[in-house]
């Protein structure tokens, strides 16, 4: 009896510890399908990605990064203390992959490491862009679809060159070498 009390107690610390770390965490150690290397000149950035928030666009990030959509292309706009984005192949903030995706909006906040979706003012308007968050951007919650958290690299997402004051445009803008999905990527 008293085994059986501890063994259950072991278990339930074991599920509640593991319950505390966040799910970005989680997602990197158990879920290579769900996690994305961004391949930045000075290093790796690895990116939790949320199904459980937005599965549609979770779906379409990994088709596209799969079809190797995202090499090569810049962080176009990029505002110091708010946010990198990047997802337009021809640099200019004003293209995508010409498939638009219907709003997923939750409660998960806009914090330092979310990875949330461009979009124009039609909230069913994202298509491949997306952007990371250098610090918190409360008023985009709810209005914007969060759909991944940096979990390891962020200080490389700060080293990316930044735009101009205002604008965000970047001159010489810095770029992803490559993004994979680490269930593709052969140790």
């Amino acid at each position: 009896m008293i085994r059986r009390q501890f063994l259950a107690s072991t278990a339930a610390l074991g599920a509640a510890l593991w319950a505390a770390l966040p799910f970005a965490a989680q997602a990197q150690v158990t879920d290579p399908e769900n996690t994305l290397y961004l391949d930045l000149e000075w290093g790796r950035v690895v990116i939790a990605m949320r199904p459980d928030l937005a599965p549609r666009h979770v779906a379409r990030i990994k088709e596209l990064t799969r079809k190797g959509f995202y090499d090569g292309i810049v962080f176009h706009r990029v505002i110091r203390g708010f946010m990198a984005q990047t997802g337009d192949p021809t640099g200019t903030g004003m293209n995508g992959s010409g498939q638009k995706i219907p709003a997923e909006f939750s409660g998960e906040r806009h914090v330092r490491g979310t990875v949330s979706m461009a979009r124009a003012n039609d909230p069913n308007s994202a298509d491949s862009q997306f952007f990371i968050c250098f610090d918190t951007a409360s008023y985009l919650d709810r209005n914007y679809t969060v759909w991944g958290k940096v979990v390891s690299g962020m200080e490389f997402v700060d080293r990316i060159k930044k735009g101009a004051p205002g604008s965000g445009q970047v001159d010489g803008p810095d770029k992803i070498v490559r993004m994979r999905v680490a269930a593709d990527v052969k140790s």
